[in-house]
């Protein structure tokens, strides 16, 4: 079974869509916990109104400590032997969870199964597909801009038994949890990518991840959270992995891809260099 955990506090933007999805994947082995934070607008009103008719529902309202305290609470609830964390406004492909259960009958215990997912901004503009190939920890180190990391719970999901080895979520981290989770987990589990996509994440202007990407915070506590791992390498890796991670961080990717792909397209730009150039050469006599 797999047990779907839905973490929301005054989400009644999405919360009936988010039921929806789960409801419309058809999957007969499935559960999905609601996880509400004693909200205060329409939420637990639509939550009462889809479990009463559906049995896969399981739901508990109450105060808690944030989105890591929610999310090990549902862990505590859930049945399935596999887990799968689905944010309130993000959401999946049709029949995901069928395939997704398929797949983990064939892996051994514990693994990580990780697709890839749609990346919207504002719910309706899709700027990019999150297809994250490369998994192995010293991979991850060097930072997304080298190795996408998956971004978004909706496209992997993991044996129950994982959290037995890595323990629960922290529950003092409101922001990297994920992230945590994830490098803590590839390396101890049997990690599995497939170039399919199942997960859909919406970066919403005002929502708290969003905020925290344009304030610039994110990339700061990215980074602190990976020097705890960094310097638990092995020399020489200690110093080159973090170097490797500032370069590419620091590299404008797509840009040079696009020259790369169309090399005819750096001749106007030189042309404007050689001008400034000149200008300012002129200026100088």
């Amino acid at each position: 079974m797999i047990s779907v955990i839905t973490p929301v506090y005054n989400g009644e933007r999405f919360i009936e869509s988010c039921i929806k999805v789960v409801i419309d994947q058809n999957c007969p082995e499935v559960e999905h916990i609601i996880v509400d934070g004693g909200s205060t607008d329409l939420t637990v009103g639509i939550i009462k109104q889809y479990a009463q008719k559906y049995s896969h529902i399981r739901w508990v309202s109450e105060k808690d400590r944030g989105q890591s305290d929610a999310m090990n609470k549902g862990i505590a609830m859930a049945k399935g032997e596999i887990l799968a964390i689905l944010n309130v406004d993000d959401y999946y492909e049709q029949n995901a969870l069928n395939r997704v259960s398929e797949i983990f009958k064939t892996l051994p215990e514990p693994s990580l199964l990780v697709g890839n997912c749609n990346i919207w901004y504002d719910g309706n503009y899709l700027a990019f597909v999150n297809k994250p190939t490369k998994l192995k920890l010293i991979d991850l180190l060097l930072g997304p801009s080298a190795n996408p990391f998956p971004m978004n719970p909706s496209a992997y999901f993991y044996h129950a038994s994982l959290h037995q080895k890595i323990g629960l979520y922290d529950v003092n981290d409101h922001y990297n949890m994920d992230v945590y989770f994830l490098l803590e987990a590839v390396q101890v589990a049997t990690v599995k990518y497939v170039n399919k996509t199942w997960g859909n994440f919406r970066q919403i202007t005002g929502t708290k991840t969003f905020t925290d990407i344009k304030s610039g915070q994110h990339s700061q506590r990215l980074e602190l959270l990976m020097k705890t791992y960094w310097e638990k390498l092995p020399l020489p890796q200690r110093w080159l992995i973090p170097i490797g991670y500032r370069f590419y961080r620091n590299v404008d990717w797509p840009r040079l891809k696009y020259f790369i792909d169309e090399p005819r397209n750096l001749l106007p730009v030189f042309k404007n260099k050689f001008k400034l150039l000149r200008k300012s050469l002129k200026s100088m006599v």
